[in-house]
């Protein structure tokens, strides 16, 4: 049976500079960096310390995921800004904001009160855009009810 999440892809535009913003801006860690098989496909994953399970690889559209068609149409809607990548959940949405914004994330949402928490979006420097989510108190647990 299915255990849960192991690997979540994030489609990005440049792998190098999807490492430096995820490390560097949102404080993730690289889990895995390596070239693999004849193509030289490059498998990049990062990761929060505090979740070792659960990675997201950092993948720019193309063989062997994709014919180059779609993965022209895949890359211009990552640039548009298109595509949601998920929900990073944390436990001091205020103080986290302001430590990204100082490391250069651009927000397109300051955090605001919703009936699940207190949520800021923000893109990473494909397009990607990120819910910022601390859920509130007693009434969501974004590990337990959300399963990210």
């Amino acid at each position: 049976m299915i255990k849960g999440l192991a690997i979540a892809t994030v489609w990005v535009l440049d792998q190098d500079r999807a490492k430096e913003f995820y490390t560097e801006k949102l404080g993730l860690e690289v889990r895995t960096d390596m070239t693999m098989g004849e193509g030289g496909m490059r498998w990049l994953t990062v990761g929060a310390a505090d979740q070792p399970d659960v990675v997201l690889t950092l993948m720019v559209p193309g063989p062997p995921a994709m014919d180059p068609e779609s993965a022209e149409a895949m890359k211009k809607l990552v640039s548009k800004g298109i595509l949601g990548a998920g929900v990073l959940a944390t436990d001091d949405i205020h103080g986290d904001y302001e430590k990204l914004k100082a490391r250069g994330v651009q927000f397109l949402q300051e955090p605001q009160e919703r009936p699940y928490g207190t949520e800021a979006i923000f893109r990473d420097d494909s397009g990607n855009w990120f819910s910022f989510t601390q859920a509130r108190k007693g009434d969501l647990d974004l590990d337990k009810d959300w399963a990210c």
